[in-house]
């Protein structure tokens, strides 16, 4: 589907070329193996935090205006992002900007000042950001559902860290987070688009040159274990209650995530999914439904997340509840099993029509798997997906001990859903 190659610079630096001669955009994408996971509990919340200061100025740009608005000027969409395991910088631009593109990316990556003065003001930003995400309930239960899940460690922790955190860093702190984790040898630089692969190479290794090479600090490994359902409610007097409701699962490195992939679609892909069908359609209680499966280095999730009628939480739960039973008692049909596979493959496919999602394809399977694919082998494992191997994935994960329900609403009375978490 897309020529790809892969290269290691002499400093350990991993380049990722994705040659596309009629594209009419093209993406750099810096990636590297830095995020909330990678922290303790004094300074969680760091990677985050780094990600938005690298944008505060640079040796050649000095400030955050200088940066801005030379990404702005040649019509860039650029972003940055942090996650529990990685943090990526990247700008879309329409072609004829490739170069400016990656010489900005390369230096807030590279070359980023920390100002005392910025860092206290970027403070502030953050804090407010924090803030933000409290006001979102729909985002917010997803953070409570992984602390449930994984308790005081750094996989329970969320991304942005506290408030009190944030407001203790120093440079001092950020300086020495980033010589720990933002080495060359963990880091992957993806570009799309058409160029010249040899001059594309050369401009990376010049942009990348001052790279550090030191050693790159581990993670602490995650204790994924659990013996009895669990409940987490945060009490808010809101007009929509809404929850997360999973099991434990595996890494991203285990085969049976594609057909949790495809199990996920049946239950809660789509409009036309059991759980949308059920929650929705039939009992007009829920906005949205959904299902979904995270997958990590070292552990991972299955849940069910949904915003309902405040007055209808406990008969959705049980709903819920009962698809959850079906769907690992009973073999999907083959209608279902076609649709869900169409549906995974069909959107994958037509999400990496854009440069910007090439560039994401490409660079997280280089990051993590070291291993680049084609997305039609990806599309390969999804068909090869049998109804037995989703019964059996859905017996290996749900089990009843291992049931998680993270709520946001006002509800109060946890005892009444731990019980009906035990009728599973």
């Amino acid at each position: 589907m897309h020529d790809f190659s892969k290269h290691v610079l002499p400093n350990g630096l991993r380049v990722v070329l994705v040659p596309q001669p009629k594209a009419l955009t093209a993406t750099c994408l810096v990636l590297v193996e830095a995020g909330s996971k990678y922290e303790t509990k004094k300074n969680n919340g760091v990677s985050h935090f780094l990600e938005h200061l690298c944008f505060k100025g640079t040796t050649k740009r000095p400030t955050a205006l200088a940066i801005t608005s030379e990404l702005e000027s040649v019509g860039a969409v650029y972003n940055a992002f942090t996650g529990h395991e990685s943090t990526g910088y990247f700008a879309k631009v329409r072609q004829e900007k490739l170069d400016q593109a990656l010489d900005i990316i390369a230096d807030l990556y590279v070359n980023p000042v920390f100002d005392a003065a910025e860092i206290e003001k970027e403070k502030g930003v953050v804090i407010e950001e924090l803030n933000m995400y409290e006001d979102m309930p729909m985002r917010k239960v997803g953070d409570l559902f992984t602390g449930l899940l994984y308790g005081d460690q750094p996989a329970g922790w969320d991304i942005g860290g506290s408030k009190e955190v944030i407001r203790s860093l120093g440079r001092k702190d950020i300086v020495t987070y980033r010589g720990q984790h933002y080495v060359a040898k963990a880091t992957t630089v993806v570009v799309t688009g058409a160029f010249s692969e040899k001059k594309m190479l050369a401009d990376i290794t010049k942009a990348f040159a001052d790279m550090p090479t030191g050693k790159k600090f581990s993670k602490v490994p995650t204790k994924d274990a659990q013996r009895a359902p669990k409940v987490l409610l945060h009490h808010k007097a809101s007009d929509q209650t809404h929850m997360v409701l999973g099991f434990r699962a595996f890494d991203m490195f285990d085969d049976r995530r594609y057909a949790l992939e495809v199990l996920c679609d049946i239950l809660g892909g789509g409009m036309s999914s059991r759980l949308f069908q059920r929650v929705r359609e039939e009992m007009g209680a829920a906005y949205y439904v959904r299902a979904g499966a995270d997958f990590f280095t070292d552990h991972g999730f299955f849940a069910v997340s949904a915003g309902l009628d405040n007055t209808r939480a406990k008969d959705v739960i049980a709903a819920i509840l009962a698809e959850l039973k079906n769907i690992a008692t009973t073999k999907v049909n083959i209608d279902e099993l076609r649709r869900a596979k169409n549906h995974l493959t069909g959107t994958m496919m037509i999400g990496l029509e854009s440069s910007d999602e090439i560039a994401g394809f490409y660079g997280n399977l280089e990051l993590f798997h070291k291993k680049l694919i084609d997305p039609k082998e990806v599309a390969a494992k999804i068909e090869a997906v049998t109804a037995e191997d989703i019964l059996k994935v859905a017996k290996a994960i749900m089990v009843p001990g291992h049931l998680n329900l993270a709520m946001i609403g006002p509800e109060t009375d946890a005892k009444k859903l731990e019980a009906l978490l035990k009728t599973y």
